[in-house]
């Protein structure tokens, strides 16, 4: 009888411990991070302080590759250029974008979810298509220039694809989705039982804006501005395209030191110098993100 009642006990099931949950939860994107992002840029940073000869990677190290591109004024101009139109690209769609957070954080609940679709609706369409429409509109004989000579604005046509004013306008565009996404979560820390308080203390408009909502709406700014500066400089297709080939950026190199001259010693060590400018970029995102905390 007792052997009997000993084996139908229920085993009761040891709980994970409180160490080994994290650990097991973690454990899948841990791995994906090893396989797809961390064993690459290790990959990576080997082949920079490799020497190649026509094309071929041999199994010299040497740092000859970051003192070309340290040393090299073009390289330095690179730098300066790409860095000059992140910010550009980052303060224009950040001056189009705001506005649209805005109203759509005002819009009534009926009309706010549509709005917001068609807000994020350029998300759907790839930038390569976008970037080809911008190239029909922005072309000698294209919608703006046409409309303008129509107008009598201007008595030419202006260049605006195959330049950098080309390229700010599609990166513009192309980067509005994700600035009004983290503008949209930053607005959610906007109470307007704030506004009505700073109004019935007789604050104007234009204070309650300044002393209100911007400082409120502060972080999802800091959030957008990373996402659109880190995007823009890293962005290829975009600047390829509607640069023709003039615009010369630190993506734009990249490609054509490792597809056109075979330089791939080279190429590895822009991407790290990129990888550096990234890991500089969230470093001054999360002291501007504290300060707001």
């Amino acid at each position: 009888m007792g052997v009997s009642l000993a084996m139908s006990a229920p085993r009761v099931r040891r709980p994970i411990g409180p160490l080994l949950l994290p650990v097991l939860l973690i454990l899948p994107i841990a791995l994906v991070n090893l396989i797809a992002f961390i064993l690459p840029v290790a990959q990576l940073v080997r082949i920079s302080f490799l020497e190649g000869r026509g094309g071929m990677l041999t199994d010299n190290a040497t740092i000859d590759n970051y003192l070309t591109f340290l040393t090299d004024g073009y390289f330095l101009r690179l730098i300066a250029n790409s860095v000059l139109l992140g910010v550009i690209v980052t303060v224009a769609t950040l001056l189009c974008a705001y506005p649209i957070a805005m109203f759509l954080h005002s819009a009534s609940a009926r009309w706010r979810n549509l709005l917001f679709v068609v807000t994020i609706s350029p998300l759907l369409v790839s930038a390569v298509v976008r970037t080809y429409g911008w190239m029909v509109l922005l072309g000698d004989q294209g919608l703006i220039n046409t409309g303008l000579l129509q107008l009598g604005v201007i008595s030419a046509p202006i260049r605006l694809v195959n330049s950098t004013a080309g390229v700010v306008i599609g990166l513009v565009e192309v980067l509005m989705p994700y600035m009004a996404l983290s503008l949209i979560a930053g607005f959610g820390r906007l109470d307007p039982s704030y506004q009505e308080a700073a109004a019935s203390l007789g604050a104007g408009r234009l204070t309650r804006f300044l002393r209100v909502t911007l400082p409120l709406t502060a972080p999802g700014i800091a959030l957008g501005s990373l996402l659109c500066f880190v995007l823009s400089i890293s962005s290829f297709v975009t600047p390829k395209l509607l640069g023709g080939g003039r615009v010369f950026l630190l993506a734009t190199e990249i490609y054509d030191q490792a597809v056109v001259q075979l330089e791939w010693p080279l190429a590895a060590t822009i991407s790290v110098v990129v990888l550096v400018l990234f890991g500089g970029t969230l470093i001054l995102y999360t002291r501007v993100v504290r300060r707001f905390d």
